[in-house]
Protein backbone atom coordinates (compact mmCIF):
# COMPACT_ATOMS: atom_id res chain seq x y z
CA UNK A 1 0.00 0.00 0.00
CA UNK A 2 1.46 3.36 -1.04
CA UNK A 3 1.83 5.79 1.82
CA UNK A 4 3.44 8.57 -0.18
CA UNK A 5 6.36 9.57 -2.36
CA UNK A 6 9.28 11.00 -0.43
CA UNK A 7 12.39 12.64 -1.87
CA UNK A 8 15.13 13.52 0.62
CA UNK A 9 18.15 15.79 0.02
CA UNK A 10 17.86 15.32 -3.74
CA UNK A 11 20.66 16.71 -5.91
CA UNK A 12 21.27 16.47 -9.65
CA UNK A 13 23.69 18.01 -12.18
CA UNK A 14 23.48 18.14 -15.95
CA UNK A 15 26.93 18.05 -17.58
CA UNK A 16 28.52 21.49 -17.84
CA UNK A 17 25.76 23.36 -16.02
CA UNK A 18 25.16 24.65 -12.49
CA UNK A 19 23.44 22.24 -10.12
CA UNK A 20 19.85 21.77 -11.36
CA UNK A 21 18.48 20.43 -8.06
CA UNK A 22 20.38 21.13 -4.87
CA UNK A 23 19.39 19.45 -1.62
CA UNK A 24 15.61 19.38 -2.14
CA UNK A 25 13.13 17.57 0.10
CA UNK A 26 9.72 16.87 -1.44
CA UNK A 27 6.78 14.79 -0.24
CA UNK A 28 3.57 13.85 -2.05
CA UNK A 29 1.03 12.05 0.13
CA UNK A 30 -2.20 10.35 -0.94
CA UNK A 31 -5.13 12.75 -1.03
CA UNK A 32 -3.16 15.94 -1.68
CA UNK A 33 -2.05 18.11 -4.58
CA UNK A 34 1.39 19.69 -4.41
CA UNK A 35 2.15 22.46 -6.92
CA UNK A 36 5.77 23.28 -7.82
CA UNK A 37 6.26 26.82 -9.08
CA UNK A 38 9.29 28.94 -9.93
CA UNK A 39 11.01 30.74 -12.82
CA UNK A 40 12.24 28.95 -15.92
CA UNK A 41 15.35 26.93 -15.14
CA UNK A 42 14.66 26.73 -11.42
CA UNK A 43 14.74 22.91 -11.34
CA UNK A 44 11.02 22.13 -11.31
CA UNK A 45 10.92 19.60 -14.15
CA UNK A 46 14.20 18.02 -13.02
CA UNK A 47 12.73 17.51 -9.55
CA UNK A 48 9.69 15.82 -11.10
CA UNK A 49 11.93 13.49 -13.13
CA UNK A 50 13.90 12.57 -10.01
CA UNK A 51 10.71 11.76 -8.11
CA UNK A 52 9.47 9.70 -11.08
CA UNK A 53 12.70 7.72 -11.37
CA UNK A 54 13.35 9.04 -14.88
CA UNK A 55 16.60 10.56 -13.60
CA UNK A 56 18.82 9.05 -10.91
CA UNK A 57 19.87 11.56 -8.22
CA UNK A 58 23.55 12.35 -7.74
CA UNK A 59 22.78 12.24 -4.05
CA UNK A 60 19.71 11.79 -1.89
CA UNK A 61 17.04 9.14 -2.08
CA UNK A 62 13.47 8.72 -3.35
CA UNK A 63 11.17 6.31 -1.53
CA UNK A 64 7.70 5.12 -2.48
CA UNK A 65 6.10 4.17 0.79
CA UNK A 66 8.75 2.12 2.58
CA UNK A 67 10.55 1.04 -0.60
CA UNK A 68 13.45 2.69 -2.44
CA UNK A 69 12.14 3.79 -5.82
CA UNK A 70 15.12 2.36 -7.69
CA UNK A 71 14.28 -1.09 -6.31
CA UNK A 72 10.93 -1.28 -8.11
CA UNK A 73 10.66 -3.09 -11.41
CA UNK A 74 9.43 -0.96 -14.35
CA UNK A 75 6.05 -2.69 -14.47
CA UNK A 76 5.48 -2.17 -10.74
CA UNK A 77 6.50 1.47 -11.01
CA UNK A 78 4.08 1.93 -13.91
CA UNK A 79 1.24 0.62 -11.75
CA UNK A 80 2.05 3.04 -8.95
CA UNK A 81 3.34 6.25 -10.57
CA UNK A 82 1.95 7.93 -13.69
CA UNK A 83 3.92 10.73 -15.36
CA UNK A 84 2.38 13.34 -17.66
CA UNK A 85 5.18 15.10 -19.59
CA UNK A 86 4.92 18.52 -21.22
CA UNK A 87 5.01 17.11 -24.75
CA UNK A 88 5.30 13.87 -26.71
CA UNK A 89 8.75 13.64 -28.28
CA UNK A 90 8.97 11.72 -31.56
CA UNK A 91 5.26 11.12 -32.05
CA UNK A 92 4.51 7.46 -32.75
CA UNK A 93 2.37 6.92 -35.86
CA UNK A 94 -0.45 5.25 -33.94
CA UNK A 95 -4.09 5.90 -33.23
CA UNK A 96 -4.98 7.72 -30.04
CA UNK A 97 -6.79 4.73 -28.54
CA UNK A 98 -3.73 2.53 -29.07
CA UNK A 99 -1.46 5.14 -27.49
CA UNK A 100 -3.70 5.50 -24.44
CA UNK A 101 -3.93 1.72 -24.11
CA UNK A 102 -0.15 1.79 -23.66
CA UNK A 103 -0.83 3.31 -20.26
CA UNK A 104 -2.21 -0.11 -19.21
CA UNK A 105 1.24 -1.70 -19.68
CA UNK A 106 1.71 -2.30 -15.95
CA UNK A 107 -1.60 -4.17 -15.73
CA UNK A 108 -1.26 -6.53 -18.70
CA UNK A 109 -0.83 -10.20 -17.90
CA UNK A 110 2.13 -11.85 -19.62
CA UNK A 111 1.44 -12.91 -23.23
CA UNK A 112 -2.08 -11.46 -23.09
CA UNK A 113 -3.57 -8.54 -24.91
CA UNK A 114 -6.01 -5.95 -23.54
CA UNK A 115 -8.99 -7.33 -21.65
CA UNK A 116 -12.53 -5.91 -21.75
CA UNK A 117 -11.70 -4.21 -18.43
CA UNK A 118 -8.62 -2.57 -19.98
CA UNK A 119 -10.73 -1.26 -22.86
CA UNK A 120 -13.32 0.14 -20.46
CA UNK A 121 -10.61 1.89 -18.40
CA UNK A 122 -9.22 3.47 -21.57
CA UNK A 123 -12.68 4.59 -22.68
CA UNK A 124 -13.29 6.24 -19.29
CA UNK A 125 -9.84 7.86 -19.30
CA UNK A 126 -10.43 9.40 -22.73
CA UNK A 127 -13.80 10.66 -21.56
CA UNK A 128 -12.40 12.22 -18.38
CA UNK A 129 -9.70 14.00 -20.39
CA UNK A 130 -12.26 15.26 -22.92
CA UNK A 131 -10.41 13.36 -25.64
CA UNK A 132 -13.00 10.75 -26.72
CA UNK A 133 -13.50 12.45 -30.07
CA UNK A 134 -9.87 11.74 -31.02
CA UNK A 135 -10.03 7.96 -30.52
CA UNK A 136 -9.65 7.02 -34.18
CA UNK A 137 -7.24 9.80 -35.13
CA UNK A 138 -3.46 9.53 -35.39
CA UNK A 139 -1.43 11.34 -32.76
CA UNK A 140 0.46 13.51 -35.24
CA UNK A 141 -2.85 14.84 -36.62
CA UNK A 142 -3.68 16.54 -33.30
CA UNK A 143 -2.86 20.03 -32.13
CA UNK A 144 -0.55 20.57 -29.15
CA UNK A 145 -3.47 21.09 -26.80
CA UNK A 146 -5.27 17.99 -28.08
CA UNK A 147 -2.10 15.93 -27.64
CA UNK A 148 -1.86 17.19 -24.06
CA UNK A 149 -5.34 15.89 -23.33
CA UNK A 150 -4.36 12.51 -24.79
CA UNK A 151 -1.28 12.42 -22.53
CA UNK A 152 -3.55 13.02 -19.56
CA UNK A 153 -5.85 10.20 -20.70
CA UNK A 154 -2.90 7.80 -20.99
CA UNK A 155 -1.80 8.62 -17.44
CA UNK A 156 -5.35 8.18 -16.12
CA UNK A 157 -5.48 4.76 -17.81
CA UNK A 158 -2.57 3.65 -15.62
CA UNK A 159 -4.81 3.88 -12.55
CA UNK A 160 -1.73 4.79 -10.51
CA UNK A 161 -1.92 6.08 -6.95
CA UNK A 162 0.46 8.94 -7.74
CA UNK A 163 0.46 11.35 -10.68
CA UNK A 164 3.43 13.57 -11.51
CA UNK A 165 2.35 16.22 -14.01
CA UNK A 166 4.70 18.60 -15.85
CA UNK A 167 3.09 21.88 -16.99
CA UNK A 168 -0.18 20.30 -18.13
CA UNK A 169 -1.90 23.51 -19.21
CA UNK A 170 0.78 25.08 -21.44
CA UNK A 171 -0.99 24.31 -24.74
CA UNK A 172 -4.58 24.41 -23.46
CA UNK A 173 -7.29 27.04 -23.75
CA UNK A 174 -8.64 28.47 -20.45
CA UNK A 175 -11.63 26.12 -20.20
CA UNK A 176 -9.42 23.05 -20.60
CA UNK A 177 -6.83 24.47 -18.19
CA UNK A 178 -9.55 24.62 -15.55
CA UNK A 179 -10.83 21.17 -16.54
CA UNK A 180 -7.39 19.62 -16.02
CA UNK A 181 -6.95 21.08 -12.54
CA UNK A 182 -10.48 20.13 -11.55
CA UNK A 183 -9.78 16.58 -12.73
CA UNK A 184 -6.53 16.41 -10.76
CA UNK A 185 -8.34 17.76 -7.72
CA UNK A 186 -11.02 15.07 -8.03
CA UNK A 187 -8.30 12.43 -8.10
CA UNK A 188 -6.96 13.66 -4.76
CA UNK A 189 -10.43 13.17 -3.29
CA UNK A 190 -10.07 9.52 -4.27
CA UNK A 191 -6.85 9.34 -2.23
CA UNK A 192 -4.52 9.80 -5.19
CA UNK A 193 -1.45 11.95 -4.69
CA UNK A 194 -0.69 14.61 -7.33
CA UNK A 195 2.42 16.72 -7.91
CA UNK A 196 2.02 19.31 -10.66
CA UNK A 197 4.69 21.62 -12.07
CA UNK A 198 3.05 24.84 -13.25
CA UNK A 199 3.67 28.47 -14.12
CA UNK A 200 0.03 29.31 -13.39
CA UNK A 201 0.15 30.71 -9.87
CA UNK A 202 -3.59 31.23 -9.74
CA UNK A 203 -4.54 27.66 -10.62
CA UNK A 204 -2.01 26.54 -8.02
CA UNK A 205 -3.68 28.86 -5.52
CA UNK A 206 -7.17 27.55 -6.24
CA UNK A 207 -6.42 23.83 -6.27
CA UNK A 208 -3.14 22.95 -4.52
CA UNK A 209 -2.96 21.91 -0.89
CA UNK A 210 0.70 22.87 -0.75
CA UNK A 211 2.99 24.94 -2.96
CA UNK A 212 6.77 24.61 -3.36
CA UNK A 213 8.54 27.69 -4.73
CA UNK A 214 11.86 26.83 -6.38
CA UNK A 215 14.75 29.02 -7.49
CA UNK A 216 18.21 27.95 -8.70
CA UNK A 217 17.58 24.33 -7.80
CA UNK A 218 16.45 24.96 -4.23
CA UNK A 219 13.11 25.28 -2.44
CA UNK A 220 12.80 28.92 -1.38
CA UNK A 221 9.37 28.62 0.26
CA UNK A 222 6.78 25.96 1.00
CA UNK A 223 3.29 26.06 2.43
CA UNK A 224 -0.28 26.78 1.45
CA UNK A 225 -1.24 29.51 -1.01
CA UNK A 226 -1.65 32.15 1.71
CA UNK A 227 1.89 31.49 2.92
CA UNK A 228 3.62 31.43 -0.49
CA UNK A 229 1.73 33.83 -2.78
CA UNK A 230 2.82 36.94 -0.89
CA UNK A 231 4.93 39.89 -2.05
CA UNK A 232 7.72 39.23 0.45
CA UNK A 233 7.98 35.63 -0.78
CA UNK A 234 7.47 35.97 -4.54
CA UNK A 235 9.26 39.23 -5.30
CA UNK A 236 12.78 38.12 -4.28
CA UNK A 237 12.35 35.29 -6.81
CA UNK A 238 10.25 36.81 -9.63
CA UNK A 239 10.76 40.54 -9.12
CA UNK A 240 8.16 43.28 -8.38
CA UNK A 241 5.84 42.46 -11.27
CA UNK A 242 2.59 41.43 -9.61
CA UNK A 243 -0.72 42.80 -8.45
CA UNK A 244 -2.11 40.91 -5.44
CA UNK A 245 -5.70 40.28 -4.40
CA UNK A 246 -8.08 37.64 -3.08
CA UNK A 247 -10.70 35.58 -4.87
CA UNK A 248 -13.73 33.69 -3.52
CA UNK A 249 -13.34 30.09 -4.71
CA UNK A 250 -16.34 27.76 -4.53
CA UNK A 251 -15.82 25.26 -1.75
CA UNK A 252 -12.43 26.67 -0.79
CA UNK A 253 -13.16 30.13 0.61
CA UNK A 254 -10.86 33.03 -0.16
CA UNK A 255 -7.66 32.32 -2.04
CA UNK A 256 -4.95 34.77 -3.09
CA UNK A 257 -4.52 35.66 -6.74
CA UNK A 258 -1.52 37.19 -8.48
CA UNK A 259 -1.63 39.10 -11.78
CA UNK A 260 1.55 40.00 -13.70
CA UNK A 261 1.70 43.75 -14.26
CA UNK A 262 4.22 46.34 -15.36
CA UNK A 263 5.66 48.32 -12.49
CA UNK A 264 4.91 52.06 -12.67
CA UNK A 265 7.69 54.27 -13.97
Amino acid sequence: MVTGLHGAELAFDYPGTPRAVDGVDAVVDPGEMVAVIGPNGSGKSTLLKLLAGILAPKSGRVRLGDQPLEGLRPKERARRIAVIPQTIRGLPDVHVETFVMGGRYGHFARFRGPSPHDREVVREALEQADASEFTERLLHQLSGGQQQRVLIARALAQEAELLLVDEPTTSLDPSHQLMVFELLSRLTRRERGVLVVTHDLNLASQFADRILLMENGRVRAAGDADAVLRPEVLEPVYGPHFFYGTLDVAGAGQRPFVVPTLSPE
